[in-house]
């Protein structure tokens, strides 16, 4: 079960004017998990750790599923997702963080984006999702660089307690019997980085700093084009990946 702890600290998380900055970067997620999971037709959808709804307000525009469902340990986020009215939705509630109050094979694909990140006991989460149903997407954001240990204020204030790349999401997921169906790096688009730093630097400065946003961006796009998936792995901001649960479980000696 979550820790007292940590779910008071997520409580009112939602109740912030963050509105306009969370559903910029809202469309970028729900395009990603859009790409990886292209051929596939779900018709029951859940997602886990769904915020205050503005992936799914996404993928309800773009009719991805009849049937959309919402896990969320906040209230507050639960109150603003049914108050979005999302045609597709069929049901948004709280929950403990761990324990998902759905019998085994109920939905045809879980989404987890950006949750694990903040998750205390991931595996255990992971074989929950496993239970629940047979694709499970998951996006996490690369925040792991060298000397990430000397930013840990930075990182903890966001709630990212665990760091991944893509080889160590690729391993945890398929140490618990996750087959690797798609995957997808990428960069943080420059309209999001400019939207940032609109709100936090002054007008005066804001031309020069998206010139750099811009050329930042596309010689990144361009490295990663020119030298492959390693250069791309290198410099994406998110990784999203596609599984498919399997027999295989963790086998350890």
């Amino acid at each position: 079960m979550l820790s007292e702890e940590v779910k008071t600290a997520y409580d009112n998380f939602y109740t912030n004017s963050d509105v306009a900055w969370r559903m910029l970067g809202a469309k970028y997620k729900a395009q990603n998990i859009v790409d990886v999971c292209k051929g596939l037709k779900p018709k029951k959808v859940l997602e886990v750790g769904a915020g205050d709804g503005s992936i799914l307000h996404f993928l309800n525009e773009w009719h991805f599923a009849p049937e959309l469902y919402a896990l969320e340990i906040a209230q507050s986020g639960v109150d603003i997702i049914k108050d979005r009215n999302l045609a597709s939705l069929k049901e948004a509630q709280t929950f403990d963080g761990y324990k998902i109050p759905y019998e085994d094979d109920a939905f045809d694909l879980i989404i987890l984006a950006h949750v694990l990140e903040h998750v205390e006991y991931e595996r255990i989460l992971i074989r929950e999702l496993k239970r629940v149903a047979k694709y499970i997407v998951v996006e996490v954001p690369k925040d792991y660089r060298f000397g990430v240990d000397q930013r840990m204020k930075h990182f903890l204030d966001y709630g990212h307690i665990n760091m991944y790349t893509p080889t160590s999401l690729r391993f945890l997921l398929q140490s618990e019997g996750l087959e690797i169906l798609e995957d997808k790096v990428s960069m943080t688009a420059p309209e999001t980085v400019k939207f940032n730093e609109f709100i936090n630097r002054k007008a005066s400065k804001t031309f020069f700093k998206n010139l750099k946003i811009e050329l930042e961006y596309r010689i990144k796009k361009n490295l990663g084009n020119l030298f492959g998936k390693k250069k791309q792995e290198q410099f994406a901001n998110a990784y999203t990946v596609l599984t498919k649960k399997s027999d295989n479980n963790l086998h350890i000696f």
